[in-house]
């Protein structure tokens, strides 16, 4: 590890894939595709939900969100790597990191309850469709994604704040590509037991609490779709509720086994890939993911190319 004089250094160099200088050049090019893919891809589920009369529900309101979020999400990251991939000189300074640190917390933290409510909606959707209107009303969802976002926010702040507390004993290099909070944790000195119980906390209540939350929403509609006597039936409803599965399915995955599995049993370049999945993959698939599989999205997206193509 590199030494200097002061607690807090001024720049911190992201050791990224120096073992494995073969894989920089390949991922570059990865990221310089996906980041364009995952920028215009969220922006037409955004502005086919805004746009198409027919997509001013719950569901896309969430889902504009969700796309508003990815981005927010995977430009946090990105820019950056690509600098450093591009580059022989692979630095962050400190105060880049810090708002690295509170951006990518927040966003993670907010998708992980954002996600959770959006399965609220579709429990409420599916288990109880002639209340749907009067329960899902607007003010309850803006007031949802205001709490969804509140949260995220409150704790990246928490987690961040207690992080960058701590003395870094002029370690200055990160084995990751980017800064994140186990990795500043890694470097610091002192006593760190206050910092890891409240990350530990923290991700229980973001990641633990809302996959409950999740898994409990898709027991009822598993209970309600098979109440439902006509197979087109089952079938329309479990259409609402698949791209949501797979979002899911794809964004806590990577989360849980980086951050709720004992530090023991991960590898050493585990929290790099893990990051590129839920910070780049995930952001980029999401809008496909709903556009090729639901109908609606589709014939929005086909009448605004239609209108974009007619008025040139």
């Amino acid at each position: 590890m590199a030494l200097i004089n002061v607690s807090h250094p001024e720049e911190f160099i992201l050791l990224g894939f120096t073992d494995r200088p073969w894989m920089e050049k390949p991922l570059f090019v990865i990221l310089l595709i996906t980041y364009p893919m995952a920028m215009m891809g969220n922006i037409a589920i955004i502005l086919v939900s805004r746009l198409d009369p027919r997509l001013h529900s719950p569901m896309y309101f969430f889902l504009t969100n969700l796309s508003f979020l990815d981005m927010c999400y995977t430009t946090s990251i990105v820019p950056q790597m690509l600098v450093n991939l591009g580059s022989s000189k692979k630095t962050i300074s400190y105060m880049g990191c810090t708002v690295q640190l509170y951006f990518f917390h927040t966003m993670g933290g907010t998708e992980c309850l954002l996600l959770a409510a959006m399965s609220l909606d579709r429990y409420v959707a599916i288990c109880r469709p002639l209340h749907y209107t009067l329960i899902m009303n607007r003010r309850i969802c803006v007031l949802l994604v205001s709490i969804v976002w509140l949260s995220g926010i409150i704790s990246a702040v928490s987690e961040a704040a207690v992080t960058l507390q701590l003395p870094l004993c002029g370690l200055n290099k990160l084995d990751h590509l980017l800064c994140e909070i186990p990795v500043l944790l890694k470097i610091a000195c002192g006593e760190k037991s206050v910092n890891e119980l409240t990350l530990s906390v923290v991700c229980i209540f973001m990641l633990a609490v809302p996959l409950c939350l999740i898994l409990a929403s898709y027991a009822g509609i598993g209970h309600a779709l098979l109440n439902i006597k006509s197979s087109e039936g089952r079938k329309k409803a479990f259409g609402t509720c698949s791209s949501h599965l797979i979002v899911v399915l794809l964004f806590y995955g990577p989360g849980i086994s980086m951050y709720l599995q004992p530090a023991s049993s991960i590898t050493r370049d585990q929290p790099k890939f893990m990051a590129l999945f839920y910070g780049v993959v995930t952001p980029t698939l999401n809008p496909f993911i709903y556009a090729l599989r639901n109908k609606d999205v589709k014939g929005a997206l086909g009448n605004l190319m239609r209108r974009l193509f007619s008025s040139k």
